[in-house]
């Protein structure tokens, strides 16, 4: 098929390559503009950008796609579908109706559950035992078009986003390479009205620990959260970030260090830490960790 390929992040870009290696022809990348990125703040292209120029593919980075102009180019590509995968503008009704089979978006959660931003941090931060990915027909609303295709994958009790972000993003490489070769079979399933959810996007004030919560919540949280932006706690005037965990038992007052693993009591329960990282130093397993930050059993992390 001629497609317009739209993504912007590094989970976008398994996607293009597949749409590549499939024979797609891919008439045009779409992708945000560059952004002032590194110690110069040098605008830097989007990791699709970069990809889609590797490959020798036209790309366009508009601020907007509501300009009559802007939409009229587009529309001129004369492309047999859009694919559409975080690409983080809006999309308005002129572009959706541009190409002659619509725009398919692919979005990292099992619809109507987790719509909007950031599904796969809420998918782990809820304590969901399974996410996947959908290949949706795009509407006006919010991640709320038919599903044509779903595929599901298990979260695992140690899984971080990380982890998840890089396996969804390969399953819907896949997914989308399906859908395109039996998109006259498939049959658009409307989402159900019950259990719908949204994924708001992640705000920096969600991500310090609060060591009187369960250990199973503080345990999804650090998971949900790695790496970015990822949680973290004060040990005196140290701030740390908590990138990997798991459960275990401990008692003793809320934020205290018990170590042989090294762990931290919660409210109930204990989590054990087994990769951590200060500030403007890389991250490391628990034990390199200790032998350079000194924490000692009963040290307390606030």
């Amino acid at each position: 098929m001629r497609v317009i390929f739209m993504g912007t992040p590094v989970f976008s870009v398994p996607v293009l390559e597949a749409l590549v290696k499939a024979g797609h022809e891919v008439a045009c990348v779409y992708s945000q503009p560059p952004r002032p990125a590194g110690r110069g703040k040098q605008p830097r292209p989007s990791p699709v950008h970069q990809r889609a120029l590797d490959l020798g593919l036209e790309v366009r980075t508009p601020v907007s796609l509501k300009d009559p102009d802007a939409q009229a180019v587009l529309a001129a590509l004369e492309a047999d579908v859009a694919v559409v995968v975080a690409y983080g503008l809006l999309l308005p009704q002129a572009v959706l109706d541009a190409p002659a089979r619509g725009c398919l978006n692919i979005h990292a959660s099992l619809l109507p559950r987790w719509r909007g931003a950031a599904p796969i941090h809420r998918a782990i931060m809820a304590g969901d035992a399974e996410t996947g990915v959908c290949i949706m027909q795009m509407e006006a609303g919010l991640d709320t078009g038919p599903v044509l295709l779903r595929a599901t994958t298990p979260i695992g009790a140690e899984e971080t986003t990380a982890t998840l972000h890089d396996r969804l993003s390969g399953m819907g490489a896949g997914l989308i390479v399906e859908a395109l070769a039996r998109l006259d079979q498939l049959t658009p399933e409307p989402q159900p009205e019950t259990g719908v959810t949204y994924a708001a996007k992640i705000d920096k004030s969600e991500a310090r620990v609060d060591w009187q919560q369960p250990a199973s919540q503080v345990d999804r949280q650090i998971r949900g959260l790695s790496p970015f932006p990822g949680a973290w706690s004060m040990v005196g005037e140290m701030r740390v970030k908590l990138l990997e965990s798991h459960l275990a038992a401990g008692e003793g007052a809320p934020g205290t260090v018990l170590l042989h693993p090294l762990r931290v009591v919660c409210g109930d329960g204990a989590v054990v830490l087994t990769r951590l990282q200060r500030a403007g130093k890389g991250a490391q397993d628990a034990q390199e960790f200790l032998r350079g930050a000194g924490w000692a059993a009963g040290t307390v992390l606030t």
